[in-house]
């Protein structure tokens, strides 16, 4: 049976010019064999996928050579299922015998969830994806894999459980970005930099990872020619699409405060190309007469917005959730469509600046008539915000709620839309840079999700104040509370309700009273 090593040892060494199939900061992470790793790490360095590889060398190899079971816990079904894929591949590509990848079903308190497993039938150990419930740890005995750690929902506990498997020769891998310097991903770190824990802390940045040949990968991947000089330029364009948040997610600097509270990793994978429909009001807007300022908001729904709604199937159930502002920030309108899976996907984003409120009035309720089988508007009420949301009540009755955003209000909803995220029922963001930011924007304050005081200049010049993302949360809050449908019941003649009194022994008169 094949040694537990890096493939890259296994390479043929009859031609120099191949390159090894790990680079080197991938070849270090996987030769440390202390049984409690953790990795500090940039994003999409690959880290996890040189995991993988060692992984399915590890659980090909008999009990003798130190084969032992791998279980694998992502925080959500995309990283879970591309882990595995990737185990499957190295088993391909080491020759080495492996069942295809199965799926099943078991039961997680009151869920089902799917899950995933590899099997290698000469060694009789297996790859098997596991959900992050610290219980699902339990009696198991093998490797663990916690991919990014820092954004699972109860890590300490977690820890917990994985360290058992030490004490019968298990080993314990901790991969993640960073997440906040408060974040328990950040104190396990901390720990065993100061002698408190036992254990091996390995770190890399994206500027590491470069210097090491991840765009000489990235050129070989994409098959096109390696030049030095348009290596700074993409690390700089890579850095730029990051922004603020690049300290964190590629210099491995753990922010201040309570951390990022949606990964970029998430967020990344829910991105499409959804249109944006950003409208800025002329200057001296407000100063226009009262039917110049209606023509043009007219003008404004039937040419850009109109026929978004129009392509929309007819059977759907519509939602919207809406941000209030009326100069300082963004006023943003997110809607979601409810397909017949129960998913709810936006299809499209309208972002308003310096919009006057009676403008604000009659596209909203130009837009809420226009949408299939309208269910439920939650509006941000708070301050301005409430002269919107009683004004489109008094159009649309119980089916818009007035929202007044406390901490309170926070603590209950945040973690369904989190959830909802990270399940996929609402799986689709616009691919937008701005959006992406506002989304980033919140961090846990005393263990809520919030939106802090400091605001972003957006790609316009326009102020943002996480602005599509409350949006984005007051929509999912819409969906998962909508309006009791109205039904019609016609009111029967005289003649046929006196006719079913009679007949089940009512007098009129007395039991009922005269219409």
């Amino acid at each position: 049976m094949t040694e537990n090593k890096p493939l890259d040892l296994l390479q043929p060494d009859f031609d120099s010019s191949v390159p090894a199939v790990l680079l080197p900061y991938q070849q270090a992470w996987i030769a440390n064999k202390n049984p409690l790793k953790v990795a500090e790490k940039s994003r999409r360095i690959g880290l996890t996928w040189a995991e993988a590889a060692d992984a399915a060398l590890e659980c090909a190899s008999d009990r003798s050579a130190g084969g032992q079971n791998c279980y694998y816990l992502g925080y959500n079904k995309d990283m879970t299922v591309e882990f595995i894929q990737a185990c499957a591949m190295w088993a391909r590509a080491y020759n080495l015998a492996a069942d295809e990848m199965e799926e099943g079903i078991w039961e997680d308190g009151d869920k089902e969830i799917k899950t995933y497993i590899i099997r290698f039938p000469n060694s009789g150990f297996r790859i098997e994806a596991l959900t992050s419930r610290p219980s699902n740890l339990r009696g198991r005995q093998g490797r663990v894999i916690l991919d990014e750690a820092a954004f699972h929902e109860d890590l300490d506990e977690l820890l917990k459980s994985a360290m058992a498997l030490l004490i019968w020769g298990g080993c314990v891998r901790v991969i993640s970005t960073h997440d906040g310097e408060d974040n328990p991903f950040n104190e396990l770190i901390k720990e065993i930099r100061a002698g408190k824990r036992k254990g091996y802390v390995f770190r890399s940045t994206f500027k590491e990872a470069v210097d090491q040949g991840l765009y000489q990968r990235v050129c070989l991947r994409k098959g096109i020619e390696y030049k030095k000089d348009e290596e700074q330029t993409w690390m700089d364009d890579v850095y730029s699409f990051y922004g603020d948040a690049a300290d964190e997610e590629l210099d491995v600097i753990p922010s201040k405060g309570g951390g990022r509270w949606l990964s970029q990793a998430l967020l990344e994978q829910r991105q499409k190309e959804v249109p944006i429909i950003r409208w800025s009001a002329p200057k001296n807007f407000e100063q226009w007469s009262e039917e110049s300022r209606h023509t043009e908001i007219e003008v404004l729904f039937e040419t850009l917005i109109k026929p978004l709604i129009d392509s929309l199937p007819k059977k759907v159930k519509s939602f919207y959730g809406l941000d209030f502002a009326r100069r300082s920030d963004l006023c943003v309108f997110w809607p979601l469509i409810e397909y017949q899976d129960t998913r709810k996907h936006c299809p499209f984003v309208l972002e308003l600046s310096n919009m006057p409120y009676k403008q604000q009035e009659q596209l909203f309720k130009l837009i809420a008539k226009a949408l299939p089988n309208f269910s439920k508007g939650a509006h941000d009420a708070t301050g301005n915000g409430g002269y919107l949301a009683e004004a489109m009540q008094l159009a649309f009755g119980e089916k818009i709620e007035a929202i007044h955003l406390s901490e309170g209000w926070y603590r209950e909803h945040t973690p369904h839309f989190k959830a909802a995220l990270e399940d996929g029922d609402i799986p689709i963001i616009p691919k937008d840079k701005d959006i992406m930011d506002d989304h980033r924007a919140f961090v846990l304050v005393n263990g809520v999700a919030r939106i802090p005081q400091k605001r972003s200049t957006g790609a316009d010049g326009l102020k943002r104040h996480g602005d599509s993302a409350i949006a984005h949360l007051l929509a999912d809050y819409a969906s998962k509370n909508p309006s009791a449908a109205i039904e019609f019941i016609a009111i029967p003649s005289k003649d046929e309700m006196e006719l079913e009194m009679n007949n089940e022994g009512y007098d009129w008169d007395r039991d009922v009273g005269c219409i």
